[in-house]
């Protein structure tokens, strides 16, 4: 029976590679200069690091458009609150990556209520679909590229 995966994951290298960016546009702004305001980025964390908050969301904003100039998609970020201390403002920002339970849920339902003739099962951190035809599993892609979804969705292992 033909079936695919829907998963959600990022390029983690293209991750780096826009801190990088980042880190570099931070030094040689004249607005940053002679100030400890950096991007650091560890596993699955990228934590934003400036003097002041309004410094903060400008970094932020730097970060935002080196990450969509390569592709990585802005839904996969989930930002904490920000902390500033006496001299030093800093926000920390989670890479998720995977589809919680939640979220494989609602997708889940959406499949269900769209009404095709396919199956939907959730396996750890991605949804499997299978169905008798393969116009079905392309009509379920479809449909799930025009729902909102608070995730960037992918779709791989389409068999036949």
């Amino acid at each position: 029976m033909p079936s695919f995966d829907i998963v959600s994951n990022i390029d983690s290298h293209e991750v780096t590679n826009a801190v990088d960016q980042a880190n570099r546009e931070v030094s040689n702004r004249f607005d940053f200069k002679d100030t400890d305001s950096r991007v650091e980025l560890a596993k699955d964390k990228i934590t934003l690091i400036a003097p002041t908050d309004f410094q903060l969301k400008q970094i932020d904003e730097i970060l935002r458009n080196k990450l969509a100039k390569r592709s990585v998609d802005i839904r996969s970020l989930h930002y904490q609150e920000a902390s500033a201390s006496l001299n030093e403002a800093r926000q920390i920002i989670e890479i998720r990556q995977g589809i919680d339970a939640d979220n494989a849920k609602k997708i889940t339902r959406l499949i269900k209520d769209s009404g095709l003739k396919v199956q939907a099962s959730i396996q750890g951190d991605q949804v499997r679909v299978t169905g008798k035809k393969r116009d079905d599993l392309q009509a379920v892609i479809a449909m799930l590229r025009e729902a909102k979804v608070a995730l960037p969705l992918q779709f791989v292992n389409f068999r036949d």
